[in-house]
Order: structure tokens, then sequence, then C-alpha cells
């Protein structure tokens, strides 16, 4: 999304430790009795929020801050990933996308690279960072230029945006399980996409900002910040009944407090 010009970064808080005690709960899917969803509640009832484009951010590589988390490009999903992203780059104008002209020209939006051993497509680099990423002096903000698009016209950003970066940092894993009475079930797990859902690369981020104090300043739970997200992810009547759940849980008092929200909203 658009933001002023970044202003001097902050120190960094130290993020917490990755292990730390969790709530969970489970329920059925109203809509599907077949459905069964795992939700992270330590994760869902804290303050996260995006601090990108504040002195909070200090991005995932170092040095170059003003990137957030769109230093390497986004690898898309599947095929209607790439749909999606081409009917998404058809409304951009060159006032939502600083590098339109590189872009649409011989090079294009999306390049191959290699995910999990396997041939994928990302989002192009250009210049160090994905190529929708607006830089600094951009007269329309910085910030990725589907976001500011989807803005603009008044449409959800998940709506344009490939599926990692409106995702993050929710992570949803979902199995087919066998119960003991035989009965085949869907498993959802809601929880927070941490450094390890990088795989392997993620310990050697510059910064990430689910496990940091200076990024749990927000106003609101990550279940209501993040309602449209997470209503795509598991569908209408299991994000209500999973929004039912995050009330009463937080007005009985939550047993196991996520840690960054209990530093971040001291030091607020």
């Amino acid at each position: 999304m658009p933001h002023p010009e970044p202003q001097r970064k902050m120190d960094p808080t130290a993020e917490v430790d990755l292990d730390f005690p969790r709530e969970w709960i489970e329920f059925v899917d109203p809509a599907n009795d077949e459905h069964l969803i795992a939700a992270d509640l330590t994760w869902l009832l804290s303050r996260w929020t995006c601090v990108f484009g504040t002195p909070a951010c200090q991005g995932i590589i170092e040095g170059r801050p003003d990137d957030g988390c769109c230093s390497h490009g986004a690898f898309l999903s599947d095929d209607d990933d790439l749909k999606k992203l081409k009917k998404a780059v058809r409304k951009l104008t060159p006032q939502d996308w600083q590098f339109m002209d590189k872009g649409l020209g011989k090079k294009g939006y999306v390049e191959k690279d290699e995910l999990d051993g396997e041939e994928s497509l990302r989002t192009r680099r250009y210049q160090g960072a994905c190529i929708f990423l607006n830089r600094p002096g951009f007269a329309g903000g910085i910030g990725c230029a589907l976001h500011t698009m989807a803005l603009r016209r008044g449409i959800e950003p998940l709506e344009v945006k490939p599926d990692v970066c409106w995702q993050l940092p929710i992570r949803r894993t979902q199995e087919w399980v066998t119960r003991p009475d035989g009965v085949e079930i869907l498993r959802t797990v809601i929880t927070e996409y941490d450094r390890r859902g990088w795989g392997e690369g993620g310990v050697d981020l510059h910064w990430y900002c689910s496990g940091s104090p200076d990024a749990h300043v927000g106003t609101r739970p990550v279940w209501e910040s993040y309602a449209a997200e997470l209503t795509e992810l598991i569908g209408k009547p299991a994000y209500e009944e999973l929004a039912r759940h995050c009330k009463r849980r937080a007005g009985l008092g939550l047993i196991a407090v996520h840690p960054a929200t209990v530093h971040g909203q001291r030091q607020g």
C-alpha cells in the first residue's frame, strides 16, 4: 500500500523466541462437517500489524529496509494465481506502478525460478526487489503497486495480489486425516507464519515482523484486522465461528498471550 517517504529507522527490539506456549481451539466448519479447523488463538488474538513504511520495519534483507518483505519477489502458487495476477496488471496505471514500463517490456513481470526443487514462477526482481514494489521518491508513494491499485478502486487487496503476499503472516496448512472411526476429514490449521515457515532460509532473514514486539502494536487483534483474508482462507461460516470463539476467549482472558504482544503493548 502507498506510504509517505520512510522515516529514519528505529533500533529494533529483540525478536521473541520461536518456541513459547500457544493456545489452540478446534471446531468443525458449520458449512461442512468433514472439515475440522485448528486455530492458533495465541496468534489470532495477538496485536501484530503490518508496519511497512514506518520506522519499525527493518526489512528482511540487511541494508534494504524500504523493501519490507518484498525483496525476493513472490512465488505464484498455481495457474489460478498467475491468471489473477495477469488480470490485476491490466488494471494498473502509471500512477499506481513505478516500473510499469519495465514490467510490461520484453522481460515482463514474472520469471522462472526454483522452489522446493521444482521450476516455478515468481514476480520478477528489478533493482533488487519485486518489480511491483514502488520505491522511495515515487509520486504515488512507496509500497506494493497492486495494493495501491486495490485501495484506489475500493477492492480487497487479496483480489489482486499473489496468494503468498496477502496471506502472510497467516499460515494455512491442510491435510486429509483419518479419524479412529475410519472417517476421513480435512484438517485445516491456521497459525502464525513465523521464520520457520520459510524453511531453512528463515533463520537468515535480517528481521522478521511476526516475532518482533515493534510490530505488535495494532489496535485490533489479528482475527479482526485480517477478517477478509481469514474468510478467504476458511470460508465465511467458518470465519464467523472462529470470530465467535476469539471474542469469547478474549473475554475470559487468554492464558498464553503472544510474547511479542506482551512486550509490544508495554512499549506502547
